[in-house]
């Protein structure tokens, strides 16, 4: 179990996800696992996919990467971004959950694939060119998240994030993974909490 003593700095992801140095492993009898690389931040970043994906300069606020799932526009602090792939070369991995697409190899280091629409449970669309692959990074866990698109990188003020309210709401089926929604332009923005993804219990207990 994760260990809450000073927040997720303190935690222990569980044998399931725990890091591995370049190889898959395999857990439970041979359920398979997901992969989380011993890497540096520089070893993941593409610096030409990055360079693609629009910023927004004249707001101040942390960096947020604007992604979509659905018809709903959602985002992650750039701070746990550490690259934004075209979706290629997944290698399947046997008798995992439907969410788990496989592994794949970033730069010398295998990372587990995971499609976030399966994830929390939405319709599972066929891939198309505007699919994107983010690595999400938080402490030593890395996961690559599907995604249908990403749009930019912008900067949002911690005062506009708001938590769930009758005025802002969260979905119900992101609200255990969000923050709150934030207010960009005309936009509603769900901001999204990568340790709540990549400690939550459903990884945990994939199988």
């Amino acid at each position: 179990m994760l260990q809450r003593n000073a927040g997720f700095e303190s935690q222990s992801p569980p044998d399931a996800l725990r890091r591995v140095d370049g190889t898959a492993s395999s857990t439970r009898g041979g359920s398979g696992a997901l992969n989380t690389p011993r890497v540096s931040p520089a070893d993941l970043v593409n610096p030409k996919d990055l360079a693609n994906v629009p910023m927004e300069a004249s707001v101040v606020g942390e960096q947020y990467l604007i992604f979509s799932l659905m018809d709903c526009e959602l985002a992650l602090n750039a701070e746990h971004i550490q690259g934004v792939e075209r979706l290629a070369d997944v290698t399947p991995v046997p008798n995992v959950v439907s969410w788990i697409k496989g592994v794949i190899n970033l730069r010398g280091s295998i990372a587990s694939v995971v499609d976030l629409r399966s994830f929390l449970g939405m319709e599972d669309l066929p891939h198309n060119p505007r699919t994107r692959l983010l690595s999400v990074r938080f402490n030593e866990m890395v996961i690559c998240l599907v995604v249908d698109s990403v749009s930019e990188m912008t900067p949002i003020p911690a005062s506009a994030i708001v938590a769930n309210s009758r005025q802002k709401p969260v979905p119900q089926w992101l609200a255990p993974y969000a923050e709150g929604s934030a207010l960009v332009g005309k936009r509603n923005i769900i901001i999204m909490d990568a340790s709540r993804i990549l400690f939550s219990e459903k990884m945990q207990h994939y199988s």
